[in-house]
C-alpha cells in the first residue's frame, strides 16, 4: 500500500514539472488516501500485535 503511494506521489510530481495540472492534482489526492489508510492499518496492527502480545510455545 505505501508503495502504490509512493507511485502516485511520483506521478504527481512528474506531472507537475510537466505542468499537467489536473493529472498532478489527482494523482497527489489518490497518493494522500493512500497514505492515510496505510498509516490507519499501520496502527491498527500496531495496537492489535501490543494487545495480543507473544503467545506462549505450545
Amino acid at each position: 500500500m505505501l508503495g502504490w503511494a509512493i507511485t502516485f506521489l511520483v506521478v504527481a510530481l512528474i506531472a507537475a514539472v510537466l505542468g499537467f495540472g489536473g493529472v498532478a492534482a489527482v494523482s497527489a489526492e489518490i497518493a494522500q488516501i493512500l497514505f492515510i489508510v496505510f498509516i490507519v492499518l499501520f496502527v491498527v496492527t500496531a495496537i492489535i500485535h501490543f494487545v495480543r502480545g507473544r503467545r506462549p510455545p505450545l
